[in-house]
């Protein structure tokens, strides 16, 4: 599937991910981190955990390029937001910049799972659409950092995010 909005791969690439304790947001940051630097990058990666084990807010911040000094993304610089719950939206946006994208969890995605906490690694396969990262590293890197016994539902999953037709913003 071709893409027209595929990202340029710029000198430095800015995600910010978002979410509530128990969605996967360390998890999916970690694939994303290491499919980065599989992929020749430098990578740099910051952890905000609220009450994360109560369900609170989790943010992370992840930078690669060919050389990375800081791992925090500041206000306006952000290409991506993924956020794995949309309320958390509000909070993160003002780190977007001016033509960043919004990832947020589109309409029917979820029925589409078969179980929904494969959410984090669908999403992972939307954002892989704008990534210069080769599908082989994706799922080469899905099955490293997934437990065995959930690896098919994790690639399933991501599967349903890359060919899915999602609107993002």
């Amino acid at each position: 599937m071709k893409n027209k909005l595929k990202n340029k791969m710029k000198e430095v690439n800015n995600i910010l991910i978002v979410g509530l304790g128990g969605q996967g947001v360390l998890l999916a940051s970690d694939v994303i981190s290491i499919a980065a630097f599989k992929s020749g990058y430098d990578i740099k990666k910051s952890e905000v955990h609220g009450m994360s084990q109560r369900g609170g807010s989790v943010t992370t911040h992840i930078r690669f390029g060919s050389k990375i000094y800081s791992p925090l993304i500041k206000r306006g610089e952000a290409d991506f937001i993924l956020t794995l719950k949309n309320s958390e939206i509000g909070r993160v946006k003002d780190f977007l910049s001016g033509d960043g994208k919004i990832i947020s969890v589109p309409e029917g995605l979820l029925d589409k799972l078969e179980n929904k906490k494969t959410l984090n690694i669908a999403m992972i396969g939307i954002l892989s659409k704008y990534l210069n990262i080769s599908i082989d590293i994706w799922e080469k890197v899905i099955k490293e950092t997934v437990p065995l016994k959930f690896q098919q539902l994790n690639l399933e999953a991501f599967e349903i995010g890359r060919e899915g037709e999602f609107f993002i913003g």
